[in-house]
């Protein structure tokens, strides 16, 4: 039945190999890119496909030969030892296969709004929220094509932030950072700390898809704006130009604010995409609790009231409690280096989505 499933996405392959090579579709270039997009959005499963078909063929022909009464003894030797490299072979194409196939989250290929703010442990939990800003930031200045801007941010004078927002453009940007919401803890003494010991405290980290347009009915009747004067480094412009932005969602009681830039317009724009993307993040968030218990993943929710990480500086360790993973290289994770939790975290998703696909088989 699981390989009916893949053939038929072969035979679709191949249908779109011949839409797209039509005159009269190339002609309509908005329908000619959507239908190219979906056609290389297959093109991974068909080659695996194809390979996994070629082994299958070679092991029914050394099958063949085995059974066969007049093959001799030297050819049916090489047919045996041939056979147990490509059953081998098959089942690895099988599993990738499995892979391939699991839905892909249609958020993925999203860009993101990310919210640091600083939970519990005051001056010490500011810091904290800062180092994680400087450990993202790190993290996307090593992904081809990835570009992070602020758009928001609260720092303290001692440092770090009491919350900062920023936005991550890119390919893929949704589907790597998505496992990063939730509640960050640190375990280390802090600068403030006279007598040595060690300390606890929090940061929440939010991962909010960006909206289109279309996926939220935003009606601005339903948004109080307020202009302010920002607070802040900004030197004299501060004190005379209101160009602070604060928008209030009247019907759920979101409010975002935004005071970097200079200009009242910039707030305004980057406010609107803070406030969008919220909305987007409740209308998830009310979705997933509508859910089957049984669908919900071994990574967790998302729900940042999940405490998912703990950063110990006494042992250099850093834990993610979702999997159960610990990494003796708290400095480099602190310089980027997450990729490892990351793709830790995709494969238990992978897996969860396989046992529930299996279970509806």
């Amino acid at each position: 039945m699981f390989i009916d499933k893949v053939q038929a996405v072969e035979n679709k392959f191949m249908d779109l190999e011949q839409r797209i090579s039509d005159p009269s579709v190339i002609a309509r270039q908005d329908e000619w890119q959507k239908l190219t997009k979906e056609h290389a959005s297959l093109a991974p499963i068909v080659e695996v496909f194809r390979n996994y078909k070629e082994v299958s063929e070679n092991i029914k022909g050394d099958k063949e030969i085995m059974n066969d009464s007049d093959s001799d003894a030297d050819l049916i030797a090489m047919a045996k030892e041939e056979l147990s490299g490509l059953t081998k072979e098959q089942a690895d194409l099988e599993e990738q296969l499995h892979v391939l196939m699991l839905p892909k989250d249609p958020l993925d290929d999203k860009n993101v709004i990310m919210e640091i703010r600083a939970g519990a442990g005051g001056d010490e939990a500011a810091l904290f929220a800062g180092d994680l800003f400087r450990m993202y930031t790190k993290y996307i200045e090593k992904q081809p094509g990835w570009k992070a801007s602020i758009i928001s941010s609260n720092a303290p004078e001692l440092g770090g932030f009491k919350e900062v927002v920023f936005s991550v453009e890119g390919a893929g940007v949704f589907g790597k950072l998505k496992y990063e919401s939730g509640v960050h803890r640190v375990q280390r003494v802090p600068v403030t700390e006279a007598g040595g010991r060690i300390h606890t405290s929090t940061a929440t980290v939010a991962v909010l898809p960006e909206a289109e347009d279309v996926e939220i009915d935003l009606n601005m009747d339903d948004v109080r704006v307020d202009y302010y004067r920002a607070s802040g480094a900004g030197g004299q412009h501060v004190n005379k130009t209101s160009s602070a932005v604060r928008m209030t969602h009247m019907p759920t009681g979101l409010v975002v604010e935004c005071q970097d830039e200079r200009s009242q317009l910039e707030n305004r724009m980057k406010a609107l995409r803070v406030l969008k993307a919220r909305l987007l993040d409740q209308a998830r968030q009310k979705a997933d609790a509508e859910v089957t218990e049984a669908r919900r993943s071994q990574v967790g929710t998302g729900d940042r009231s999940e405490r998912i990480r703990t950063y110990n500086f006494p042992q250099g360790r850093v834990t993610d409690h979702r999997i159960n993973l610990t990494l003796y290289k708290l400095e480099n994770i602190l310089n980027g280096d997450i990729d490892e939790f990351i793709q830790a975290l995709a494969e238990a998703r992978r897996s969860e989505l396989m046992k529930e696909e299996g279970e509806n088989e």
